[in-house]
């Protein structure tokens, strides 16, 4: 059994190598996202309640957050383990995590953070594309469409999206960079945290963390 929290900054690669994982070793995905957008479309209490945190950019306190995760946890509904996703964003989730798995008797097994530096993320997200109408993604110089700004799948016109601006990029980094340092020296000090190296192509950096994981 493996349990996995991935980090990384935003365009480091994270979620690339997330699906490759959760199918690699059949992992239950744990989306603190993804069960927040679930709720609100619901229109749950917990729903609206995390709307009014995300609409004003805000994150959803600690508690409500833990409370949603041990809802989770508790149910052991992960036969061959499961990766976090989104959760813990500060120590204080994790020193909170921690109790809740201490009380299920499991632990982490690894926590791996890809690491990209900054200046290469500006590059990589400034020169990003997207189709807006069938969502293929293209990059300006290492994955270009054959025909400039045209999508080679549908024909419709390419768009940069907003948070892929320089300015956008450098803000997330920077939000993320604050927020993230403390959790990266939490788990460095329980022995857990390896560093990959994200710069590497999408198949090694897979190679690089299955090393360290465990072929199954």
């Amino acid at each position: 059994m493996i349990n996995l929290l991935i980090m990384g900054k935003p365009g480091a690669g994270k979620g690339t190598q997330s699906t490759k994982l959760l199918k690699h070793y059949q992992l239950t995905h744990i989306s603190t996202g993804n069960i927040y957008r679930d709720e609100i479309k619901k229109g749950s209490a917990i729903g609206i309640e995390a709307k009014k945190y995300l609409d004003q950019g805000n994150l959803v306190p600690d508690k409500m957050t833990n409370d949603i995760v041990w809802e989770i946890l508790k149910q052991k509904n992960y036969p061959d383990g499961f990766m976090l996703d989104g959760y813990p964003r500060t120590r204080t989730q994790a020193e909170a995590l921690d109790q809740m798995l201490a009380r299920l008797n499991i632990g982490l097994t690894a926590v791996i953070n890809v690491e990209v530096k900054d200046e290469v993320l500006l590059h990589r997200m400034a020169g990003r594309r997207v189709c807006p109408n069938c969502g293929h993604t293209y990059h300006t110089e290492n994955h270009p469409p054959k025909l400039e700004g045209v999508c080679d799948h549908c024909g419709q016109g390419l768009i940069q999206r907003p948070d892929d601006l320089e300015e956008s990029v450098m803000n997330r980094l920077a939000i993320y960079n604050e927020k993230t340092k403390p959790l990266l020296d939490y788990y460095s000090e329980k022995g857990l945290l390896t560093v990959i190296d994200g710069e590497q192509s999408t198949n090694k950096v897979f190679q690089d963390i299955i090393k360290i994981l465990g072929e199954k």
